[in-house]
């Protein structure tokens, strides 16, 4: 996975198909793997990631 992949004139839901597809199939469609590259491209990107609390529903705010 890129950050950097480039955008094509073609139907954009089509075009992240192809795109997810194409990874996966790097993965031989594994998922542990294409999570775990997920996983390696975010660390590598080094942002700052927030964990919200979990909201139950019919939960009032504080």
């Amino acid at each position: 996975m890129t950050s950097k992949q480039k955008m094509t004139d073609e139907d954009p839901v089509s075009e992240v198909r192809r795109i997810r597809d194409a990874h996966a199939k790097k993965f031989n469609y594994d998922l542990r793997a294409i999570f775990e590259d997920f996983r390696r491209f975010e660390m590598e990107q080094n942002l700052k990631t927030v964990t919200l609390p979990i909201k139950r529903i019919g939960q009032t705010g504080s």
